[in-house]
């Protein structure tokens, strides 16, 4: 029974590393050849949306919307592969949800 908690303490503790480290990664994307850009943490908080002037158009709105939408999920996706490759291993083939 102790060789489980220490398993569990250090994969506890090797979770909040891997946590700590993805809340410091910065990922990028853009949409629109970089017209509209994403910048987004390992823990999927948008830090910060560009979004250059020439794409600023207030007679065609839904285009600025789709570039920003398209930039935000492929941030989004960049963030959930970075978690899925830094916490995926960690389990050691244990199917606990949410951990990969």
């Amino acid at each position: 029974m102790n060789k489980f908690v220490r398993q569990a303490q250090e994969l506890q503790a090797k979770l909040a590393k891997a946590q700590q480290e993805l809340s410091n990664l910065t990922l990028e994307a853009s949409s629109g050849g970089g017209a509209v850009t994403v910048t987004i943490d390992g823990q999927q908080n948008i830090q910060s949306v560009k979004i250059s002037p020439e794409v600023v158009n207030p007679d065609d709105v839904e285009l600025l919307e789709d570039l920003v939408l398209t930039a935000v999920r492929e941030a989004i996706a960049k963030s959930q592969e970075a978690a899925n490759q830094s916490l995926g291993g960690l389990t050691g083939g244990l199917k606990i949800p949410g951990l990969g």
